[in-house]
């Protein structure tokens, strides 16, 4: 576990070094078993690796069932859409954690593009085709187009370091938001979704946590077979089998024989569609629905929502490098990051999907649950997905796991991301009001905003209508606007409100080279920053 420790500094902005501290701040988090550059044995990597491997099924499955009906397609389409968004996750999480942040993030398909690609969907020149699966083809082929101009614009703004001039603005009390969101606008994930089958998804949450919470406390044996650190490291490898069991036993008993269609797919183990339809062998490759079309409209919209996973990806980077006990990621870093998210949603383009990847908040949680914060981890997780992805019926047998358990799991994993955003207003003093207005308003914003414009707002469908969706249904990205925009022209004042929001203490993470630590855990392979010392 070498290099987890590093030089942790007790003096946080605001507090002179002479004053006692109830907990002194740290500027990496102690306590990481395993840090993002010393990975476990290779035995624990591989069962760890997996168990992220089985949290990334959950919106990779979701997100195609919610859109590939609406496009004409029917189950083999939605399995062929599902291997290859898993494919390009695995990929996408292999360039991240080789050239870009290097941090253990998994890149998975994001929320932020539904509206965009059910504008699309819904678009006067797809309903004139009668027949599904041409619909579904003509939809795809325009999708595509959309997604190949977003990935290049996504591209240009991460390695032009746009995106990084940005995040120089950010401090730790903006950051806040950023984070916090990150985990916290998901929320429709958790248990709203739980509730729909809440015979399996609430036992699973109450298992997680009596697993990882409450047997670690009571189990202190040295002894391997009765550690308690076995519980809450491999704490979902151990509830998803037993209640994924107990589902199989009531669907096989009839237990849902005669409950309405949205229970059904909620609980059944044989809803899915998948494993009939999924090939033995499958590969994605470029264009396979067709030569892509292109809108501009479309095209704008969906940019907007690469916009938005910017905004989601940067705090989710923050809190990674919380949960790896890593130093807080330069801006640099942060750009490099999102520059190869833009490739990732690129590939999304050639290959034919229904969305753009982004960092996947559910993993992240994962690294604070397991306390295992290794890059090997991710990176052996990355080659599961890319192993079921082409081996469709084996990948397919996981992806059947009801989606009321993995939102159970999610309850659990996507506290830790809100958790680990509100970690940073240690550097900050909790006692200027100044401090508590940007704070406090931010949040609220961030909550009040987008449930606004998801229940009251009527107005056009059109793509301007589109743009104005996009932006302000996205809790993170709402609250981070407000955050970054009132931390700029009211924290900067003076030295002292640059100490109240943690600026004089955030200085020396803004650049790559002020800190030797950065070389260590974001340096890019085979001396490759040489070549690229900025990105």
């Amino acid at each position: 576990m070498s290099g987890c420790g590093g030089n942790n500094n007790n003096n946080g902005g605001g507090n002179r070094s002479d004053e006692l501290q109830p907990h002194p701040v740290k500027d990496q988090l102690p306590g990481i078993q395993f840090c993002v550059n010393s990975p476990p044995p290779w035995l624990e990597t591989l069962v760890l690796g997996f168990q992220h491997y089985l949290l990334s099924l959950g919106v990779t499955v979701l997100i195609p069932t919610l859109l590939v009906p609406q496009m004409g397609g029917g189950d083999m389409e939605k399995a062929r859409v599902v291997q290859t968004l898993l494919f390009v996750s695995g990929v996408s999480t292999l360039f991240q954690s080789f050239f870009g942040t290097r941090l253990p993030v998994v890149a998975i398909g994001s929320y932020a593009y539904i509206i965009p690609v059910s504008s699309i969907i819904s678009a006067s020149r797809y309903r004139q085709y009668t027949d599904p699966f041409e619909r579904f083809v003509m939809t795809m082929r325009g999708i595509q187009g959309a997604m190949i101009i977003t990935g290049c614009f996504q591209v240009l703004v991460g390695f032009l370091g746009l995106w990084r001039n940005v995040v120089r603005f950010l401090s730790p009390l903006s950051i806040v938001p950023f984070a916090t969101f990150a985990g916290l606008g998901l929320y429709h994930v958790g248990f709203p979704m739980l509730a729909r089958c809440v015979e399996i998804g609430l036992p699973c949450l109450i298992l997680l946590v009596i697993f990882t919470q409450y047997i670690p406390r009571c189990m202190k044996s040295k002894h391997l077979i009765l550690d308690g650190r076995i519980f809450d490291r491999y704490g979902v490898m151990m509830t998803i089998p037993v209640v994924w069991l107990v589902a199989q036993l009531l669907t096989s008993c009839g237990a849902y024989s005669h409950r309405p269609h949205r229970t059904q797919t909620s609980c059944r183990t044989d809803r899915a569609g998948l494993i009939t339809n999924s090939p033995w062998i499958y590969i994605p490759y470029p264009f396979q629905w067709g030569s892509p079309t292109f809108n501009v409209g479309e095209a704008f919209v969906m940019m907007l929502a690469s916009f938005v996973t910017l905004f989601e990806s940067t705090g989710l980077f923050y809190v990674s490098a919380r949960y790896g006990s890593a130093t807080p990621i330069p801006p640099s870093v942060v750009s490099r990051g999102t520059g190869w998210m833009g490739v990732g949603v690129l590939l999304n383009g050639f290959l034919g999907c229904v969305c753009g990847v982004t960092t996947s908040a559910e993993n992240v949680g994962l690294l604070g649950l397991t306390k295992v914060g290794s890059r090997r981890v991710i990176q052996i997780s990355a080659c599961f997905m890319i192993f079921f992805s082409i081996f469709g019926k084996f990948g397919a047998f996981f992806a059947s796991i009801p989606l009321s358990i993995i939102a159970a799991v999610y309850c659990v994993l996507l506290a830790f991301v809100s958790s680990g955003g509100l970690s940073f207003l240690q550097f900050c003093n909790l006692n200027s009001f100044n401090t508590k207005f940007v704070l406090g308003f931010s949040i609220f914003l961030g909550i009040s905003v987008p449930q606004y414009f998801r229940e009251y707002h009527n107005g056009p469908t059109n793509w301007l209508g589109d743009v104005v969706r996009v932006i302000f249904t996205s809790h993170a990205t709402v609250a981070a606007v407000v955050a970054m925009a009132l931390d700029c022209m009211l924290c900067r004042e003076s030295e002292e409100t640059k100490r109240d929001c943690g600026l004089k203490w955030w200085e020396k993470f803004r650049l790559y080279n002020l800190d030797v630590r950065n070389d260590e855990f974001y340096g890019l392979p085979f001396r490759l920053n040489n070549f690229f010392p900025s990105l």
